[in-house]
């Protein structure tokens, strides 16, 4: 105890006190850092709130950097806030580069915007998920059907970008599909990774569409890598579910002639022609672009989809 008291002892009283202070104050430029610390800690998160804290950081260290070689003359001051500084500098670049590497065609960051930035998700992981897809956005034709009843095989996952989906069952309307909506999400949850089917609807594109298609087989090894990412799915798949199930509510009879319309593959659909038609309650989105998609056919000749 004795030990550790003289050791603060002599870390409070070995020093010379300030008996007599400074009457001029320091020049502007130690004040101009000071400032630029003070601004440069009240960034915020993100990619753009470390670009806004390391650049006005390193204005701040450079500034201190000046003062201590003209007005202080010491070379350790200088030293080490010029090394600060060149820190500052480094991890400015560095950021910036992360952002250009992250950047997005419109569509792909009207869809970051729209659906995955309110949940938190970083540009880093959004990336991966656009990487998944080839970053590709598939155009689908008026009339044109993106799978048949009984024939097109369910080997994808697909979110629809823009345009209107109308799905039936032998003929008969069960509910339309929106922008940011999946198209085939009742048949993804129904298998298991390891099985195949074949879709028990049909969906046919009632305006032009454009929607983005994830490989089943590639998507399962995104979600192998990143758990994170495969629960983000596993959430947004489970909600666009809810979703259908309660578009469909008016359209499920119980008794004889009974229907279950909730489009999982091992569910059995009987027509109940007087059932009436649901009329959708949103509002249409204009979509961007037409192109032509490879392996989409139309609903009259059928031919299986790549």
């Amino acid at each position: 105890m004795g030990e550790n008291a003289s050791f603060w002892e002599s870390l409070i009283y070995a020093h010379p006190t300030c008996t007599t202070w400074k009457q001029e104050a320091e020049g502007s430029i130690y004040h101009l850092a000071s400032i630029l610390f003070v601004v440069g800690f009240m960034g915020g998160s993100g990619f753009f709130g470390l670009l806004y804290v390391f650049s006005l950081l390193g204005l701040g260290f450079l500034c201190s950097s000046v003062w201590a070689w003209l007005d202080v003359c010491a070379a350790d001051i200088f030293s080490w806030n010029f090394i600060l500084f060149a820190i500052c500098f480094v991890q400015f670049i560095y950021v910036t580069y992360q952002v250009r590497s992250v950047s997005f065609d419109r569509e792909f960051q009207e869809l970051y915007s729209a659906l995955f930035q309110p949940l938190g998700i970083s540009l880093t992981v959004y990336r991966k998920i656009v990487l998944c897809c080839d970053a590709e956005v598939v155009t689908l034709e008026k009339e044109h059907c993106y799978a048949m009843q009984g024939k097109t095989p369910i080997d994808k996952l697909s979110l629809l970008v823009s345009g209107r989906i109308r799905v039936t069952v032998d003929g008969e309307f069960l509910h339309y599909i929106f922008p940011l909506q999946f198209l085939d999400s009742p048949e993804w949850d129904s298998l298991r990774p390891t099985e195949e089917g074949i879709f028990q609807v049909t969906l046919t594109a009632e305006t032009d569409c454009r929607y983005v298609a994830w490989r089943r087989k590639k998507l399962y090894l995104l979600f192998a890598k990143h758990r994170f990412i495969s629960r983000l799915f596993s959430i947004l798949i489970g909600s666009d579910i809810a979703e259908k199930l309660y578009a469909l509510n008016d359209r499920v009879h119980v008794g004889k002639g009974f229907r279950y319309d909730i489009r999982l593959p091992n569910f059995y659909h009987v027509s109940l022609s007087e059932t009436p038609p649901v009329q959708p309650s949103h509002h249409l989105q204009r979509g961007s672009p037409r192109r032509k998609p490879t392996g989409v056919t139309n609903c009259g000749s059928f031919s299986a989809q790549s």
